[in-house]
């Protein structure tokens, strides 16, 4: 939000999807929350040093210390690839979602007409 971190990724991401996990939605204060996968070795911050927060004993996510927009998500069973929030990118609409997450999660109220799948917990298996 604020540019005082600044990140790249040399690839396009390998997976792009809607998150409504519960501690997604907690870190964000959102219903919902975007991600975009992307190969650890293609990604790299390029001004700053983000904050990091362990949210779990196996998931550390880092944030913009000034501004505190959460940026990214990783989880120590793939240590390959980095999850990165979508709405962080400079054009978020490049990369729209591919499928609903995490729907087990699900708050009520959230419903959305896209006609996207939907997986009750992770569309890849739960590394959890």
């Amino acid at each position: 939000m604020c540019g005082a971190v600044r990140y790249s990724a040399t690839t396009n991401p390998a997976n792009s999807m809607v998150c409504h996990c519960q501690s997604c939605r907690r870190v964000t204060a959102a219903p919902v929350v975007a991600w975009l996968t992307f190969a650890r070795a293609e990604f790299r911050f390029t001004r700053g040093t983000p904050q990091v927060y362990e949210s779990s004993a196996k998931v550390k996510r880092q944030f913009c210390g000034a501004c505190g927009s959460q940026l990214t998500y990783q989880h120590l069973d793939t240590p390959d690839f980095v999850d990165v929030t979508t709405c962080s990118l400079d054009a978020p609409w490049a990369f729209p979602p591919t499928h609903h997450s995490w729907l087990s999660d699900d708050i009520g109220w959230v419903k959305f007409g896209d006609g996207l799948p939907t997986f009750e917990r992770s569309r890849f298996g739960d590394p959890s």
